[in-house]
């Protein structure tokens, strides 16, 4: 009968920090069959930072798991920069990882922020994907951004209110611009009452029924500040993606398998992207689940994401 749920928890097998120059280096670790099919967890945000439950998407016999914290984010050092981080950046860390931890090849795995992350690897370096399995689709369009500032409010208009009315009446027109005054700002108490409101907004809309450990989870400070400084940089240089978007470059992926599982009811990354992707790209697979919003320890989503990862392991160990 097939998995249809996480994994046991898996211990870490060994773990480390890499110089990836300009000042930062990234914590990483590896879980699983040091010989199985290597595999690299793209964390969210951008700016999230990883967790030990993303460890138990995959079938630690199987796999060889690897997760690392992005540049700024989770362990990563110097916490919270914004120096020299620029998606450019992160795909060339990966592939320092990939050859520091001697992978020819990964599946890639990504969420999100890690999703868009993973479409611009990927087109960078194909021959050096397997394959892709990708949860709540964010392409880095204007649009998208736009939808995540002031969108929201559609459908989250307490949530969204209380996001906007963080900042003076007079700055409300920009609430991007006011909010990343803030967070660089280098006083703690700008840049921590910014970073949890910002926190506070993107966990109260991300499920399809609010969990409150993920919500007191957002507004940890280490995290928070992480999350909403590297973001609110990323969406005021929009992603630091080419001009011609992520759907341009799919040629690229085309021989290579993806699955893409989304939420009907997401609100931060809408299933707009998720279904402009799979109709972009030839041999990807749009699994949509239909009780779930962003999230993706939401039951559905989880489900889905460890039936993607039993698939995967099944087509590319054959």
């Amino acid at each position: 009968m097939a998995r249809d749920d996480l994994f046991p928890e898996i211990p870490f097998r060994r773990s480390g920090f890499l110089d990836v120059g300009d000042g930062h280096r990234l914590y990483w670790e590896e879980s699983g069959n040091p010989s199985g099919l290597p595999v690299v967890f793209l964390h969210g945000g951008p700016g999230s930072g990883t967790s030990p439950a993303q460890r138990r998407f995959f079938d630690p016999r199987a796999y060889r798991i690897v997760l690392f914290d992005q540049r700024g984010a989770g362990r990563s050092t110097p916490h919270a920069s914004v120096h020299a981080n620029t998606t450019g950046h992160l795909v060339d860390d990966m592939e320092r990882l990939r050859e520091h931890l001697q992978v020819n090849r990964w599946l890639v795995f990504g969420g999100s922020w890690g999703s868009t992350l993973a479409l611009a690897y990927g087109q960078a370096h194909p021959e050096r994907c397997h394959g892709f399995i990708l949860r709540g689709i964010f392409l880095g369009r204007p649009s998208e951004v736009e939808w995540f500032l002031t969108g929201v409010r559609t459908l989250y208009p307490d949530a969204w209110r209380r996001f906007a009315e963080f900042l003076p009446e007079a700055e409300r027109d920009d609430l991007l611009g006011g909010y990343l005054a803030r967070l660089l700002d280098p006083r703690p108490e700008s840049h921590l009452s910014a970073a949890r409101s910002w926190a506070r907004y993107e966990a109260a809309c991300s499920a399809l029924v609010p969990d409150p450990r993920q919500l007191v989870d957002m507004e940890n400070d280490h995290h928070a500040l992480s999350l909403a400084r590297i973001e609110a940089h990323y969406f005021a240089n929009q992603l630091f993606l080419p001009a011609e978007g992520l759907l341009a470059g799919l040629d690229r992926l085309a021989d290579l398998p993806a699955i893409i599982v989304q939420g009907r009811y997401d609100v931060i990354c809408p299933m707009v992207s998720a279904d402009a992707l799979t109709r972009a790209w030839k041999g990807a697979e749009l699994v949509v689940v239909p009780d779930a919003g962003h999230a993706a320890m939401e039951p559905g989503i989880r489900r889905a994401l460890v039936r993607a990862t039993e698939r995967m392991k099944i087509h590319l160990m054959a």
